[in-house]
């Protein structure tokens, strides 16, 4: 028998009636249990969805029916839409508010499933500090509303932005980045801020300037407030340095308000750059050196002290004409 006709008979026997796998009860044992599991109201089911409406979404629970979710029981945001906010083959959960919705169909809530399970993840975002996108649907009286997995927040004023917020209709349908700062089910209570989310980028921004920071810089800056002890400096790009009193003036003094004044635009040399915090000196600041107002992208040169410096002389030092 040639090669080609032992392959024919070989694909024969495959494909014969004989050879057909056949499944067994054990391969549909949980399709048959589903479709035999009682419901009961109050039951929470995951289903399919599979289909939608203007009215309402149909889904497949994998049991003896399909389930209903009619409009008003899929979410509490008043934004939601039905055709934007849901696809087909997506998968939701769902309470049972009823076995029969009188047309054979098992009648369900996402609205109630969204209030049952939502708490649990909002206990987590709050311990883990997960940054959570929200949009804002509403102003109200001292803040505004959003929806986050379903549950109504509250974000106050005073938590929507670092800066102040006077209009709160403007940021309607804003969509903003937010923490969980107060989640509390017993008393329904949950509370978002905008501003810890700004608090937390803009000390991360601050410590990235820092970093560039180099010891030696010579740059001028705004005595922003006077202590007993000292002086604030603002010395641009949100970064604000110590001018201790005792690095003012040459002459030793009682009270940094003899030599400098608040608002006063003043010339600083970067002494130290510690643990976030930045030491400045005008004492130091010697005649005819170069005074650098973009100082975060100085580029460094080091002294045989080791001593980081930027300015004009300490680069010029070692030339000679």
């Amino acid at each position: 028998m040639s090669t080609e006709n032992t392959e024919t008979n070989k694909e024969l026997e495959t494909n014969s009636p004989e050879n057909e796998v056949i499944p067994s009860m054990d391969d549909f044992k949980d399709q048959i249990d589903n479709s035999f599991k009682r419901i009961v109201e109050g039951d929470l089911l995951k289903g399919t969805v599979i289909g939608i409406s203007d009215t309402e979404l149909s889904l497949d629970l994998g049991t003896y029916t399909e389930g209903i979710i009619r409009l008003e029981e899929l979410s509490n945001d008043p934004s939601f839409s039905i055709h934007e906010d849901v696809t087909i083959g997506e998968e939701l959960s769902a309470v049972v508010i009823n076995r029969d919705d009188g047309h054979g169909n098992i009648l369900l809530s996402k609205r109630q499933a969204d209030n049952l399970l939502a708490w649990d993840k909002l206990t987590e975002d709050l311990e883990s500090k997960k940054k959570v996108k929200v949009k804002i649907a509403q102003a109200v009286n001292a803040g505004v509303i959003a929806y986050l997995y379903g549950v109504r927040a509250f974000i106050p004023a005073s938590q929507l932005s670092l800066e102040y917020v006077e209009d709160l209709e403007s940021w309607v349908g804003k969509e903003i980045e937010t923490l969980v700062i107060t989640a509390s089910k017993d008393d329904n209570k949950l509370i978002l801020s905008g501003k810890e989310v700004e608090i937390e980028k803009a000390e991360k921004d601050r410590q990235s300037k820092i970093s560039k920071l180099t010891r030696g810089t010579v740059t001028s800056g705004t005595v922003e407030k006077i202590m007993p002890y000292g002086a604030f400096v603002n010395i641009g790009n949100g970064l604000s340095g110590l001018l201790h009193i005792s690095q003012i003036s040459e002459k030793r003094i009682k009270s940094p308000n003899e030599v400098i004044k608040e608002g006063e635009t003043v010339n600083v040399k970067i002494t130290d750059v510690k643990e976030g915090k930045i030491s400045l000196s005008m004492k130091a600041v010697q005649d005819k050196e170069e005074v650098v107002e973009d100082f975060i992208d100085v580029p460094t040169t080091y002294s045989s002290g080791d001593e980081a410096t930027t300015s004009l002389g300490s680069l010029l030092k070692d030339f000679k004409l």
